[in-house]
């Protein structure tokens, strides 16, 4: 293992290129590219690659700070919470304009929203940790309590998409519940995370606490999830992978929390204001569609398809694809070859099933990442285009003659991470919201999110709930304490 720490310029921003381990940097010999989706051609940093020992080191600094950082009591912690959460904002233009160049989300929203969540994040379970009471009550002759106790190391594994914000989510209530942190961010979009590694060095968490493993997720992944020091597991990524963590899981007999994706249904009903329906289908293709909750189905009443259709396309005409960097841009470049690739292989499956397809299915160029924004009108419900995740620019269309035609089609995937609906009467709003499958509906609104409200998925699109006090108590063992009435003095 080399013992030289090194660092990369990323658009005039240093980035460490190395694990975070027991507070210190850890090179490995090994390392791996990591591009920028915004011009293939540039490397961004060769990224040390964890391998087992690596993970076995990680694990152990984490098992070895968790007693001191669980005693610590939740109003402890949280001052070191609040001061990393003080500093994520401090350094959003540079978080910003790193994630911006590795994963090519726009800056804008990185810069104006989706990294500040990631301080909100720290602030809003700290207040919940130290808000927490414990539930007191008698029976049986006995005072009753249960309490939250710290569970022991926590690994976290995140995605590619949205990687700084997504990792606090789930990085924020493991620490504020007591447990220490072992990190694996996406091989992807490897560098943001490292950022946020120094950040919780510089707000004083004690080493140990905080561990972040770089690497491959085929050679890291399996080590951190089978090591029986661990004691949680929030893993966010494909199913298929998912499978291998919850067998690790299992072994051990460790909780396990998944978010696995969607195919979220976008229903529109007659009634529905059209304006507003087309607009939020339109953005589905922001990000070039690698988000999980986006509306990928769109289900439009037969009687106002045309209408719907007619704005959508206006909506969709005027979407700029362009780079990233550029405030006007709408839809930005894939984040991987690979997975451009394995988008056009969907739409071109579909061309060949007899699907039709509306509008788009192409690639833009071919020395960029850009794929055109893809409307497929699909032969049969059973189509894949419709019943798998493509996580790219490409929507379907379909269209149902009733209410009972339009559950049917919005619950026939295995999916069932989050739905939308659009309707002019409130009745309908939570008659129909309640019947739809998913982890999330929103209902005339898209993407609105309460950090303290449930979130995770139905059938195959994830396995637990995080947010809020659903988060703090998977990262928690309850304990019930009975003490016999009159026994104490």
């Amino acid at each position: 293992m080399s013992t030289e720490h090194q660092r990369s310029d990323v658009a005039g921003v240093e980035v460490s290129v190395d694990h975070l381990i027991n507070g210190a940097r850890v090179p490995s010999a090994r390392t791996f590219e990591d591009r920028s989706p915004l011009d293939w051609s540039l490397l961004l940093a060769d990224v040390s690659a964890g391998d087992a020992e690596t993970a076995q080191a990680a694990v152990a600094a984490a098992a070895a700070a968790f007693p001191e950082w669980a005693g610590l009591g939740a109003s402890g912690r949280a001052v070191i919470l609040r001061r990393l959460a003080d500093l994520v904002d401090e350094n959003v233009p540079d978080i910003a304009t790193v994630e911006c160049m590795d994963m090519a989300m726009r800056h804008e929203s990185l810069r104006e929203r989706v990294i500040a969540r990631g301080a909100r994040n720290f602030r809003a379970y700290a207040d919940l940790a130290e808000a927490y009471e414990e539930r007191r009550w008698s029976s049986n002759g006995t005072a009753n309590l249960v309490q939250r106790m710290p569970a022991g190391p926590s690994v976290v594994i995140t995605p590619w998409n949205a990687p700084f914000m997504l990792a606090t989510w789930k990085v924020a209530p493991a620490l504020a519940a007591g447990n220490t942190v072992v990190l694996k961010p996406a091989e992807w979009s490897p560098l943001s995370a490292s950022l946020l590694a120094d950040l919780t060095v510089e707000a004083g968490m004690p080493p140990g606490v905080f561990n972040m493993v770089q690497g491959i997720g085929e050679e890291v992944g399996p080590p951190l999830v089978s090591d029986r020091r661990v004691r949680r597991i929030s893993f966010t990524g494909s199913p298929e992978t998912a499978r291998i963590i919850g067998a690790a899981a299992a072994a051990n007999i460790v909780p396990f929390t998944a978010e696995l994706g969607g195919k979220g249904p976008l229903v529109v009903l007659a009634d529905a204001d059209l304006d507003a329906a087309a607009a939020v289908a339109a953005d589905q293709y922001g990000d070039s569609g690698q988000v999980c909750l986006a509306g990928t189905r769109l289900l439009v009443a037969e009687e106002v398809a045309d209408g719907f259709l007619e704005r959508f396309h206006a909506l969709t005409d005027a979407l700029v694809l362009g780079d990233s960097r550029d405030d006007v841009t709408d839809i930005t470049p894939m984040i991987h070859p690979d997975h451009l690739a394995g988008v056009k292989a969907f739409v071109d499956r579909a061309r060949e099933a007899g699907d039709t397809v509306l509008r788009g299915g192409e690639r833009l160029t071919e020395d960029g990442l850009w794929y055109e924004p893809t409307l497929v009108s699909p032969f049969s419900n059973d189509s894949e285009i419709v019943q798998r995740e493509v996580f790219g620019p490409v929507l379907t269309f379909q269209t149902f003659s009733d209410e009972e035609e339009a559950l049917a089609l919005a619950n026939s995937t295995e999916y069932g991470l989050s739905a939308t609906l659009f309707t002019g009467s409130e009745q309908k709003a939570e008659r129909l919201g309640r019947a739809l499958r998913a982890g999330t509906v929103w209902v005339n609104c898209f993407l609105v999110r309460d950090l303290t409200a449930p979130f995770g998925g139905c059938g195959i699109s994830g396995l637990g709930r995080e947010g809020g006090d659903y988060a703090l108590d998977f990262q928690s063992d309850l304990t019930t304490v009975q003490i016999r009435e009159g026994s104490t003095s």
